[in-house]
């Protein structure tokens, strides 16, 4: 009800928009563009780079984990430069490069060229996606920071259900080398201009509040210093490496499922327009589950909770679908994963911010992306190994069942651990990480 009458109050004219919503509208269609194109896409190039060079499915499939490896080693970097130079400094550069690495792409003619412009396409694209959006809404919002991470992580739902079937009608028009040129060329129209004119690091760079708060005096109030635990103060705490692992297994599943999706539903009789149709439709879906867990995040304390619970309901999707393949059971299985792979966008930053704080969130998460990055980066692989030695993902369902098994395990473990932010001296205490000394009467929503 708070929120339906929050949007009464704005559509009346009583309340302003807070702009911090404007700057997430923009983070979601970069976000939307950059995952479309990237992540979403992936599974699009599989069979067209087979037939054009006669590499083996692994063989493509280690482009991608590569780039996914390699991306993640450099997270700690990123995330460092991000909290000391700022997100938005990190977006306009990684949009430039990355728009750029795209056209490289294209030229590829060679296996080893595949590999290492993927790698090149993956460090820049690092610049400019999870950890900068994600580090600029914790710093725009703290109280609606769930659903304001649930919006960011609906961007990369739309980039599955709106961007995936116009790259597959680009590759049929103008092949897949051209395809990678229109994308560099989008890159540098869409993220790049929303980069320049619409993202700014923190609210009291245009004289507002976080969240949008109105105090009592009516004055906005400079910058507070957010507070939280060094990288070195985290890594120390049994916390941080239960998250870690559950992160990893998590992940896992997830990004070789994303890499496979198409392939696996082209290997047991369905088109490829028909598996990018099923693709789109439960990015769609998951849009409006990731945006149904926003609303409900603030309310738990513990987010961990809300992650075994993911975490078992992908492992109930691949049992569906490891069981039966059939239309009926395409269908339960398209719900039941995007019920899990709801909040999978928006786990880190509600995970660490409410565990380790702000302050070094973009160095503390870097870190935790190397680890996470080890996963991602051997499932796909495996996954297309496992297919070119069977013929069949059976084997592959398998192993993505037993890592969200063993993801819900360590969640459960971190879930029995103790919160350093729940007993920091300082703002950030309890999970909060600005001061509440604000008249929250109305906040400009």
């Amino acid at each position: 009800m708070e929120h339906i009458r929050t949007v009464f109050a704005v559509l009346t004219g009583r309340r302003k928009i807070y702009y911090g919503w404007w700057l997430a509208i923009g983070c979601v269609v970069s976000m939307a563009f950059a995952s479309g194109v990237s992540f979403w896409s992936f599974g699009l190039y599989v069979e067209p780079l087979e037939e054009e060079f006669g590499w083996s499915r692994a063989q493509v499939s280690f482009g991608f984990s590569s780039a996914l490896m390699v991306s993640g080693l450099f997270g700690p970097l990123i995330g460092r430069w991000v909290d000391r130079s700022g997100p938005r400094t990190s977006i306009i550069i990684g949009a430039i490069l990355t728009a750029l690495s795209y056209l490289l792409i294209a030229t590829t003619s060679t296996l080893w060229q595949w590999y290492l412009f993927q790698v090149i396409n993956a460090i820049f694209r690092q610049m400019m996606f999870i950890i900068p959006f994600q580090a600029l809404i914790s710093r725009w919002f703290d109280k609606k920071r769930g659903i304001a991470l649930a919006m960011l992580g609906s961007g990369f739902s739309l980039g599955g259900f709106a961007v995936v079937p116009l790259m597959n009608l680009t590759i049929d028009l103008v092949q897949w080398q051209g395809s990678f040129i229109v994308a560099g060329i989008a890159t540098a129209v869409i993220v790049l201009p929303i980069a320049l004119f619409l993202l700014r690091n923190h609210p009291s760079e245009i004289g507002e509040n976080v969240d949008g708060v109105h105090y009592a005096d009516g004055e906005t109030r400079p910058q507070t210093p957010a507070h939280g635990l060094t990288l070195g103060e985290a890594v120390r705490t049994p916390l941080f490496w239960s998250l870690a692992a559950g992160l990893m297994l998590f992940f896992y599943g997830m990004f070789g499922w994303l890499v496979h999706q198409v392939p696996f539903y082209e290997s047991v009789g369905i088109s490829r327009q028909a598996a990018a149709n099923i693709v789109a439709a439960g990015a769609f879906l998951s849009i409006i589950a990731r945006l149904s867990f926003g609303l409900v995040a603030d309310r738990f304390p513990r987010f961990e909770v809300v992650a075994m619970f993911l975490a078992g309901t992908l492992f109930c999707s691949m049992l569906v679908l490891f069981l039966n393949t059939s239309w009926p059971a395409i269908g339960v299985f398209v719900m039941l994963w995007t019920i899990g792979a709801g909040a999978g966008p928006m786990m880190e930053a509600l995970l660490l911010t409410r565990s380790f704080g702000l302050k070094h969130f973009g160095s503390i998460f870097g870190l935790i992306m190397v680890t996470t990055t080890l996963g991602q980066i051997i499932s796909p692989t495996i996954a297309g190994a496992i297919f070119d030695a069977t013929g069949s993902y059976d084997w592959a369902l398998i192993i993505f069942m037993g890592t969200f098994a063993s993801a819900f395990f360590f969640f459960t473990i971190a879930y029995r651990l103790p919160r350093p932010m729940d007993t920091f001296p300082g703002p950030d205490a309890a999970g909060t990480d600005q001061p509440g000394a604000a008249t929250r009467g109305a906040p400009g929503q």
